[in-house]
Parts: structure tokens; sequence; C-alpha cells
């Protein structure tokens, strides 16, 4: 159910983004918000709690947030509020954000290797996965595994290379354990 709801209230938070030709404003007016509401455990507390009426949490969405962001944003936010989805929020805004990437061809790449790698190399990286993919930039993440031992695991979307030295190590062990002696 949660999925549906973000897929809709997000799908409506893109499409009024579109239409108003507000992309880029819009998205950093939820880059506030999610930071707001990461940083305000009070207020997601008072939000959430079912004994607060609907009414007194619009009043203080529209008090909280009037003249902070777009009138449009608060009119979303008292949508949301009023229809008792407050509670997803945070998912409706991580789908307006892919929907968001998706609309500029922006992929995300999250990038597991053994050691930290150079700028330069991060940079090669970044490259050769525009040269290979349909995006036209992309948004990278980058982490250290020691436990890899060695090379590399991208993964885009739901699509994963691993390079990795203990997934070679591991299908060659496997491997040979399949070998029966004579």
């Amino acid at each position: 159910m949660a999925k549906l709801v973000s897929t809709t209230y997000g799908d409506a938070l893109f499409e009024l983004a579109l239409e108003e030709n507000k992309i880029d404003s819009v998205s950093e007016e939820v880059t506030f918000l999610k930071d707001v509401f990461k940083e305000n455990d009070e207020l997601l507390k008072i939000m959430n709690h079912p004994k607060v009426p609907k009414e007194e949490k619009v009043s203080l969405v529209q008090k909280i947030f009037t003249n902070q962001i777009s009138d449009d944003l608060v009119g979303f936010l008292t949508v949301v509020v009023t229809k008792g989805r407050y509670n997803e929020i945070f998912e409706i805004f991580d789908y307006y954000e892919a929907k968001v990437r998706e609309y500029k061809n922006i992929g995300v790449a999250k990038v597991t290797s053994a050691v930290e790698l150079s700028a330069e190399k991060k940079q090669q990286i970044e490259e050769r996965l525009l040269a290979i993919t349909k995006y036209t930039s992309f948004q990278m993440d980058f982490h250290v595994d020691e436990s890899i031992i060695g090379g590399l695991i991208i993964k885009i979307d739901d699509k994963v290379v691993d390079n990795s030295i203990k997934t070679k190590l591991e299908t060659m062990s496997r491997q040979l354990a399949k070998i029966q002696l004579n």
C-alpha cells in the first residue's frame, strides 16, 4: 500500500512541478523539507500522533512552512496531512526525486571498492559508465568494503556488475567443489 501511496502522491507532485516548469525549485524545496523533518523529531511525533486532530496538523504545517517554501508545496503538504498520509512523506519525496532523475536522465551508481579510490579513478569510472549506459550524467555513490579484497562492485538500478576478487574466489571454490576425482 505504501508503494501505491508514494507513487500516487509522488506522481502528482512531479506533474505539478513539470506543469509549472519548477522541477529544480521544487526539488530544492523537497530536499529542504526532508532535512527539516529529519532534524525535528518533535515535529514528526506531532504530525504522526493519532490524537492530534488533522486541523491542528494542517495549521502547524501552514504556520511553519508558509514563506519558507512555495505555496504549491505548502498546499501539497496540506493535502498529504489532510488525507492522513504524512507518515509516508519520505517515501513520497524519494519517489518524486527518482522521477526527477528519470526525467533528467540521471543514473544512480553505487560503486564498492576494496580501497579508497582517487578522484581521477572515480572520474574514469563515471566516464566509462556514461559511455556504456543511456544516462547523460550520474549521481555517484562510492563505498569502501575491504572484504571484497579487490576489484569493483557496481550497482545501477537493479543491475549489478560484481567484478570483485571475493566473488571470483567464491565462484572458483564452488566450481572446484563440483569436480569429482576418479
